[in-house]
């Protein structure tokens, strides 16, 4: 989680709201990282998660990422969420919840609807007051006009 804390911190350095995430394989191996990048690439899939999970399968040369976990400082969106199922990623590891669009307990529980064919082990709160902080500095920081103190 310190990783993804660390992209956390450069996402808000451009100027990204401040996610990170990392996959790691079932041996500890670091497979993926991404932080998110919407208003760099113009992009409104590049979300922290589908940036690492894109890398870990070009990593492994398999969309199936079976026996991995990936970690997350904010609970997934939706769109994440239904690419983590997708990616057969077994453990998902996040910080903060994020009652307003989360999918992975909050306004949904996607990564663990047993109408599904995979499911995914959560594991919530995870460095979760360290990755609020982050947010929290960094939309506080877009009130006042100036960048956050990260």
């Amino acid at each position: 989680m310190d990783e993804a804390l660390a992209l956390a911190r450069r996402a808000a350095e451009l100027g990204e709201v401040p996610v990170g995430a990392v996959v790691v394989g079932a041996d500890g191996s670091l497979l993926g990282r991404g932080h998110n990048r919407r208003e760099t690439d113009q992009d409104p899939l590049a979300h922290a998660e589908v940036l690492a999970l894109r890398e870990a399968a070009r990593a492994v040369g398999s969309w199936r990422l079976e026996g991995a976990s990936l970690y997350v400082t904010l609970e997934p969106c939706a769109m994440c969420a239904g690419a983590i199922v997708l990616a057969r990623v077994a453990r998902l590891v996040f910080g903060a919840c994020d009652p307003k669009a989360g999918f992975c307990g909050s306004l949904g529980d996607l990564v663990r609807d047993p109408r599904l064919n995979h499911r995914v082990e959560v594991v919530a709160g995870v460095r979760g007051e360290a990755s609020a902080g982050l947010l929290r500095a960094f939309f506080a920081g877009l009130r006042r006009g100036d960048a956050a103190d990260l």
